[in-house]
Parts: structure tokens; C-alpha cells; sequence
């Protein structure tokens, strides 16, 4: 059967996605105006995917949406996992860890059955468990009511761009890019003073082969006789990214038995006090960036990323003033001194 796809011309097929996408914009500023005139706090979550996605996409599109509401700080509740509450500040004061509420196990459970829901990890609805969750926390809190603002508003308006019928100024018009600001100390035994964070973990464009070991091992290795090393790998497996343990001399990882609830608050600390980043490329090395660090992210399947996020995220970086680069490498490339 032919598709509507080759059978309407693509300049009809642009102009409608744009009709489109206008009007969903045009519904968000309504429905924020509308929360914004509530007495109800407002919780924007649960945060429940990617990390890249979360950083490229989701804390600017709320910082974008906290410009809009215009309101206390303290009205504003972000859920999301990991203890990202720093990434937040200041316009979101108050935080919800979805590992308050759940173990990492049930969340892992929980991620399998909204792929198998929805076809993917993307949070394109409301689901019940975001539902439970939400109302877990506010229960917890002692909180009767409250506006939702859930991650699906977020891909509803921005789909346009990820499909390739918007520009990145389509994004840019609901996002707001800063640095993100000091996650704070952290206690992390033996932790040196200057040191190279490093997180190679296998994905679609890194993936799990012999030769992709190999080069793990001897970037670790090139870096070690230069430097502390502190790799980010944790036991951790809460989503589709398998972390890689490569022992070697003068290579640090972290301790075991992190709380989940305070996983990705420790990552962020060490990576923001870093020298420099590396590892795979992936929506963490966006991480380093954002606190002003270079990062160095490689791949070894040019088909397994999108260039899309790439794109966007250079613009991203320029615009939060970063001082800190993102250099993507093949491993085709020496590793990085």
C-alpha cells in the first residue's frame, strides 16, 4: 500500500507539520498561563529516560517553561532519578527522586514496560507508573493537589524538529541554555585533586565488540600514564547503556553501593571538578560541557547516532557561554592525550 508520505508532495506535508506544530505550542502557553493562575504547585515530571535527553532537552525546555509561568521557585517541583536536583536551580527549588519511591529493579521493570507500551523509552504519554509515582511523592509531601507538567508536553512540541520539518530555531523558541551551576561536594574516598573523568559505556554507535574493549582499555591506559584517571562506571543497570570495567594501574572507579537516589548527583560533582571528560559518545558527555568542561566522546558506528542532537547540541553549548567543548572522535583516532 502507498503511504501518505509518497503520496502527499513534502512542501504540503512541511506546511501541515508546521500548522501543527504551532498549534501545540499555542495549547502549552495556555495550559501554563492556566497553571500558572492555580495556587497548586506545579511538578514537572517524572523524569524517567535518557540522560542526554534530559540535558539537551527536557532542564532547558523547563527553564524555557519556568520563564513563561513566571513564578516562585518554590511552586515549581521537579521529579526526575539520580538526585539531577542541582541541574534544576535555580528555577525549580524544590526536587522529588523517583529512587525515594522505587528500587532500582522496579525501575528497570517499569522501563522495559513502557518500551514494550509504547513502542520506546521516550515518555510519549502518561503512563500509570508516572502517575503512581507523582502521587507517591506528593503524598509523601502532604500535597493535596497540583498541576502536571509531564515530559510528553515536552516531545509533543518539540517532535517537529526530531522529525526534520523544524530548524533548530524551533527548539530554541521553547528552550533556554545556561551553564549548569556547582552540583556541590560530594564524599568520594581518594578522590585526587586533579584528575580526567572517563564513562565508556556501549550503545548503538559504540557497540559491544572486541575491538571497541580494545580501545577502551587503551585510552585508559594512554590516559593513566599521564594523569588520574577516575572512571564513572557503576553497578547500576537501569537502562539500555552497558557500563565497561577495564582494570588498569592509576585507574580509580567509584565505590560500590552508591545510593541510586544519589548516582547522577555524584557523577555531576566529579565531572564538573574534572580536568576534562572522556568516554563514549552519548547523551552523558553532554554532561561536561555544561559545567564548562572538555569533552571527548567517541564512536565507532557513524549510523548509530543522530545528527540532530549533535547539531543542537553545538548551538547549545555556545549559547550557555560554555567554555568547555564537545569533540566527537571516530576510534579510527588516536586516543586523545
Amino acid at each position: 500500500m502507498t503511504t501518505l508520505r509518497h503520496v502527499v508532495p513534502r512542501p504540503i506535508r512541511l506546511a501541515a507539520s508546521a500548522f501543527l506544530a504551532r498549534r501545540r505550542s499555542v495549547s502549552l502557553q495556555a495550559d501554563l498561563d492556566a497553571m500558572a493562575a492555580r495556587p497548586a504547585p506545579i511538578v514537572a515530571g517524572p523524569w524517567l529516560g535518557e540522560v542526554g535527553f534530559e540535558l539537551l532537552y527536557w532542564v532547558p525546555f523547563l527553564r524555557w517553561c519556568a520563564e513563561c509561568l513566571n513564578i516562585d521557585p518554590h511552586r515549581f517541583v521537579v521529579m526526575s532519578r539520580g538526585g539531577t536536583a542541582s541541574w534544576y536551580q535555580p528555577f525549580a527549588a524544590r526536587y522529588m527522586d523517583v529512587f525515594d519511591e522505587v528500587s532500582a529493579e522496579t525501575f528497570r521493570e517499569q522501563h522495559d514496560a513502557r518500551v514494550r507500551e509504547l513502542g520506546e523509552q521516550k515518555q510519549t504519554r502518561v503512563t500509570a507508573f508516572d502517575r503512581q509515582l507523582v502521587e507517591a511523592a506528593m503524598r509523601r509531601g502532604h500535597v493535596a493537589d497540583w498541576s502536571l507538567l509531564h515530559p510528553s508536553r515536552m516531545y509533543d512540541v518539540l517532535n517537529p524538529y526530531w522529525w526534520g520539518h523544524q530548524s533548530t530555531a524551533w527548539v530554541h523558541a521553547h528552550t533556554r541554555y545556561t551553564r549548569l551551576p556547582n552540583p556541590g561536594p560530594v564524599d568520594v574516598p581518594d578522590l585526587p585533586p586533579r584528575y580526567v573523568a572517563v564513562k565508556f559505556y556501549f550503545n548503538d554507535c559504540f557497540p559491544a565488540t572486541m575491538a571497541n574493549r580494545s580501545f577502551v582499555r587503551d585510552v585508559l591506559q594512554t590516559l593513566a600514564r599521564r594523569h588520574p584517571v577516575v572512571v564513572l562506571s557503576t553497578a547500576l543497570a537501569i537502562d539500555d547503556h552497558h557500563t565497561i570495567r577495564i582494570d588498569e594501574e592509576g585507574v580509580r572507579y567509584l565505590p560500590e553501593g552508591i545510593d541510586p537516589a544519589r548516582n547522577l548527583q555524584v557523577q555531576s560533582a566529579i565531572v564538573a571538578r574534572a580536568e576534562q571528560f572522556v568516554g563514549t559518545y552519548g547523551g552523558f558527555s553532554y554532561l561536561a560541557p555544561f559545567y564548562g568542561v572538555e569533552s571527548h566522546a567517541y564512536h565507532s558506528n557513524v549510523e548509530g547516532y543522530s545528527r540532530s542532537h549533535l547539531r543542537l547540541a553545538y548551538e547549545a553549548f555556545e549559547r550557555a557561554g560554555s567554555r568547555g567543548r564537545l569533540h566527537v572522535h571516530a576510534t579510527s583516532e588516536s586516543p586523545h592525550d
